[in-house]
């Protein structure tokens, strides 16, 4: 029974998050860190408890995570992203209040790139007439 668990990988901008759930208490560790050292900001730490508040399942499983890539908001983005693709793997039936939420839905906004002969992507360098 200890050696069961469900993994999901969840990606956000540049980030990529590999989950494992198993069977626990609701311990979140990320990185080898604790979760509230790692993700200072609440926020972050409400997007990536969003699964499990949602499916009824936060005191059911410890969650270890590797995140790597991106900054802070990817990351927890990606770990949400993992974590509700895990849960799926665990029961397939929370597969429509998950999606119904849009958790399942991989994120695909990414920086875009500069182009040349410009200042950015978008940005143009100022027009002179003369």
């Amino acid at each position: 029974m200890a050696d069961i668990q469900y993994y999901g990988t969840g990606r956000r901008k540049s980030a990529t998050a590999r989950v494992y759930l198993r069977p626990g208490n609701g311990n979140v560790t990320v990185n080898r860190t604790g979760f509230d050292n790692y993700f200072k900001n609440e926020a972050l730490r409400m997007i990536i408890r969003q699964p499990l508040h949602l499916t009824d399942t936060l005191s059911k499983f410890d969650v270890l995570v590797n995140v790597a890539g991106g900054g802070v908001a990817g990351q927890a983005g990606a770990v949400r992203h993992g974590i509700s693709r895990a849960l799926i793997e665990f029961n397939g039936e929370l597969r429509k209040k998950l999606k119904k939420a849009g958790l399942l839905t991989r994120d695909p906004r990414a920086k875009e790139r500069k182009k040349y002969g410009q200042k950015g992507a978008r940005k143009r360098f100022q027009f002179s007439k003369r």
